[in-house]
């Protein structure tokens, strides 16, 4: 009789440190760092209550990372970068190396986004290289996977996130230099997500993926979730089995809106 393989258990996180990241893409100038002052003021008024168990990461534009680094000195916030160079430095005219997002004060780098993936070309290969330099240079790197509509609707979901998933983690990747985001691209900035169901269902497929392929360390590293995320449903998202905490878009340039969804961690 053949054997019966089974699959990974999926394990969740005992009280895992929740991260809510926030991603300004090609937005924000000097004037919207008031927006951030007004988050850090909302983060120490709440230091004693629910926001003070999450992890709170902005990523603006490479022009304000360092000008929003001192404005989180001393908070509990940090701040990143939207992308980085896989080099650390060389002829690669308007890049920006992980090494300098680091130097800026930066904390943390998104790679792999979608939008990077589609408008630049960026293979699985190309992000795996980006999450290894985010690595290199000190930084937590947040490893971006998801599905178009039409895979979606093909029933391919599994597949290419599973794919995206062990071809985007360098040899190197721990629970503590890497978060990934689950972002169903048709879910991006379009108002639209996914059920609770099917939520829940991609991020226990990704973390089945993780323990094959860190072993044990993959029931510790975070699995965000993307995708017009609001103060009307982060509740009801962070509640989900496995779901470790939230890449905002738009909704983090709005201090009131970015805190309620902080407050919204249990």
């Amino acid at each position: 009789m053949a054997q019966v393989r089974r699959k990974p258990r999926v394990a969740a996180l005992k009280k895992p440190r929740t991260v809510i990241a926030g991603n300004w893409k090609m937005n924000g100038l000097k004037s919207d760092l008031r927006e951030a002052k007004s988050l850090v003021r909302y983060l120490a008024r709440s230091s004693q209550r629910s926001a003070s168990s999450a992890e709170v990461v902005i990523c603006p534009p490479a022009t304000l990372i360092s000008a929003l680094s001192e404005v989180f000195r001393g908070s509990v916030a940090k701040s990143g970068g939207q992308d980085c160079h896989a080099n650390a430095s060389g002829a690669n005219t308007g890049d920006v190396s992980a090494e300098m997002i680091k130097n800026a004060g930066g904390r943390y780098v998104i790679v792999g986004h979608s939008e990077r993936r589609a408008d630049h070309a960026e293979s699985d290969a190309m992000v795996c290289a980006k999450a290894e330099a985010g690595h290199r240079a000190g930084l937590v790197s947040i490893v971006c996977l998801g599905e178009s509509l039409s895979e979606r609707k093909q029933g391919k979901t599994l597949g290419v996130i599973g794919r995206q998933l062990k071809k985007s983690l360098p040899a190197e990747t721990t629970a503590k230099n890497t978060v990934i985001a689950y972002e169903p691209i048709w879910a991006i900035g379009t108002g639209l997500t996914p059920t609770l169901k099917e939520i829940e269902q991609a991020h226990n497929h990704l973390r089945r993926g993780l323990l094959r392929i860190l072993g044990q360390d993959g029931a510790k590293l975070r699995i965000l979730y993307g995708g017009s995320v609001k103060p009307q449903n982060a509740a009801e998202i962070l509640a989900i089995h496995n779901v470790n905490g939230a890449l905002v878009g738009g909704a983090s340039m709005k201090a009131e809106d970015f805190s309620k969804i902080i407050g919204a961690v249990g």
